[in-house]
């Protein structure tokens, strides 16, 4: 063979094989967004090690519940990826019926387990797990107001349609009040308030809005103690507990029995990581009792104190990665209802995010939030990835008719 011709064979098969990477590349990326999958895997396995760190010392953060959660998750992340979600633009009614169905599910007798004094958890049979309702609501409530506010296709023209939204919103958010669980009910809120304000909501109605809640939050407040010392704490909308939690942020120093000492704890973990952290094991101050749930509620105290500023910096930077890979996800899709739905679930980050990180620096007041991937706690992060499955069927399916 002359050597022009061999050379021509070679660049032709080499050409081949270039040809066969780059679809290869292409198929992967159309299968899964690259950027929603690395932050996922990234911060399951962080979490995963903050949780194992956590479970040598401190007896309730089991590291096999925590796996167990992470597979189930899994298994419900794959199936949602298969899943053309589109067909439930059209299920609102029966989506706002599951809804009210999750938040008052505790509540059925045989069902029903109290822990941490607040009846919000459900057994599981077979598998023996105690599964939070709430957290399901979260998703389900997305879907619910993305499938109303895109039958405004991009576009709400009157201040009626704009009020009908928000009664809508209304009706869970009130519900998982009701329950006790102002923390999940704050979630479900943002996140639909983020889809509202992305359905065409003018901004002038979302400012008057905004003021309209600061003045009922105020008028609560004030009206509040009056309720509670002629009818008791079990008449109030807020709870005493809820009461000091908002004290305690307003002035750390006003409870150093309870809540005021949970804030002052985790400060002093947040302070003394430093710049690289104590390193596992070293984490005396989330370990040894002085903080409690250092495993779940203040999990990013234990972060700081265990991988310092730089291991807080790396955290954050992987939920900015997933969100900010989310947001690019929504803007690929053309259904306006997926896109809703997308930008609902970076709204629901973004809260839990913000707040759990705002409470441990004391920024924030104290609730129950856990932080998305990270917190001990099967159903959060069952739904967690679940939610990631969701956006890669977005991704998965955008490319269809709308």
């Amino acid at each position: 063979m002359a050597p022009s011709t061999a050379r021509a064979a070679s660049a032709k098969s080499l050409k081949r094989v270039n040809k066969k990477m780059t679809s290869s590349q292409g198929g992967i990326r159309d299968m899964f967004h690259l950027g929603v999958m690395f932050a996922w895997i990234a911060l399951v396995a962080y979490g995963a090690l903050i949780i194992w760190a956590a479970s040598q010392s401190i007896a309730d953060a089991s590291f096999s519940r925590h796996l167990l959660g992470i597979g189930i998750g899994v298994v419900l992340m794959v199936i949602a990826w298969r899943c053309d979600l589109r067909e439930l633009a059209n299920m609102s009614t029966a989506l706002l019926v599951i809804d009210l169905v999750l938040i008052f599910l505790p509540n059925v007798p045989g069902l029903s387990v109290t822990a941490k004094g607040m009846t919000g958890w459900i057994r599981v049979p077979l598998i023996g797990l105690n599964f939070q309702p709430v957290e399901l609501v979260k998703l389900v409530t997305i879907f619910f107001i993305s499938s109303l506010g895109a039958q405004y296709n991009g576009r709400i023209d009157t201040v009626r349609d704009y009020i009908k939204l928000c009664a809508m919103l209304a009706v869970p958010f009130l519900a998982v009040v009701v329950q006790g669980d102002l923390g999940s009910g704050l979630v479900v809120f943002f996140s639909g308030a983020v889809i509202i304000m992305m359905s065409g909501a003018r901004k002038e109605w979302v400012l008057s809005t905004i003021a309209i809640i600061i003045g009922l939050v105020s008028l609560i407040l004030a009206t509040d103690s009056l309720i509670d010392s002629v009818l008791g704490d079990g008449a109030s909308i807020i709870k005493s507990y809820q009461m000091n939690r908002l004290l305690v942020f307003i002035d750390p120093t006003s409870d150093t029995s309870e809540t005021g000492y949970q804030l002052q704890q985790s400060l002093i973990a947040v302070g003394s990581g430093g710049f690289f952290g104590k390193g596992i094991g070293n984490a005396t101050q989330s370990t040894s009792g002085f903080l409690p749930e250092a495993h779940t509620d203040f999990v990013f105290a234990f972060v700081s104190e265990t991988f310092g500023f730089v291991g807080a910096v790396l955290l954050l930077v992987l939920f900015v990665l997933l969100m900010i890979s989310t947001v690019r996800v929504a803007i690929k899709q053309d259904s306006l209802f997926l896109k809703l739905v997308a930008v609902g679930i970076v709204g629901m980050w973004m809260f839990q995010i913000f707040e759990n990180i705002g409470m441990c620096i004391g920024m924030m007041p104290i609730t129950g939030i856990p932080l998305p991937f990270i917190s001990f706690g099967s159903s959060s992060m069952i739904i967690q990835c679940l939610a990631i499955g969701i956006v890669q069927s977005i991704w998965y399916h955008r490319t269809k008719a709308a």
